[in-house]
């Protein structure tokens, strides 16, 4: 959980973040380190949130302020509508049910002003792999699943390629937008 990201999608995400300003929500944000990378290129106002209090306590360890950071179901998310300028999710949303990344991405749309980005694991065959039972249990999707489920809460969606990959899945990012 510490360095998956490394060299790929906690990189690419401070660049997508970097020199932005305002309020940014990270849900599922489990030990922070991602909060913790993107304070260090941004002027982002950072909160998190995670279901795990054990992970939440984890970042608070890791010197993430507690008033920050909130245990909740992400389903239903305890903010104001368009309480962030941004929020984003990276490697954790393929973990919910199809039920609850709806509700997850309507949540997101709600909180959110202007943009939602969000990174996940599409198959490498392009198929709708559906929920794969590996190591971690997660949809293993293609690119057009992930964007089917994002556009009834954002207009504009943008996917574009990481550098993470494993033997099944593939990186992408989805940039979502409210204009």
């Amino acid at each position: 959980m510490e360095s998956w990201g490394e060299g790929n999608a906690w990189h690419e995400a401070q660049f997508l973040f970097g020199g932005r300003s305002g309020r940014a929500l990270d849900v599922a944000c489990g030990t922070g380190i991602v909060m913790e990378k993107l304070a260090a290129v941004s002027g982002l106002e950072i909160h998190g949130c995670d279901i795990s209090d054990f992970l939440i306590g984890k970042a608070r360890q890791r010197g993430i302020a507690a008033d920050r950071l909130k245990v909740c179901d992400a389903t239903r998310l305890p903010y104001s509508t368009e309480e962030f300028d941004f929020s984003y999710s990276i490697g954790s949303l393929e973990h919910f049910t199809e039920e609850g990344i709806g509700k997850c991405f309507a949540e997101m749309a709600r909180v959110t002003r202007q943009a939602s980005y969000h990174f996940m694991p599409v198959s490498r065959s392009g198929r709708d792999e559906g929920w794969m039972k590996t190591l971690q249990s997660f949809h293993n999707c293609s690119v057009a699943w992930w964007r089917q489920r994002l556009a009834p809460h954002f207009p504009r969606i943008v996917d574009l390629p990481s550098l993470w990959k494993d033997d099944i899945s593939l990186g992408r990012w989805f940039l979502c937008f409210k204009d």
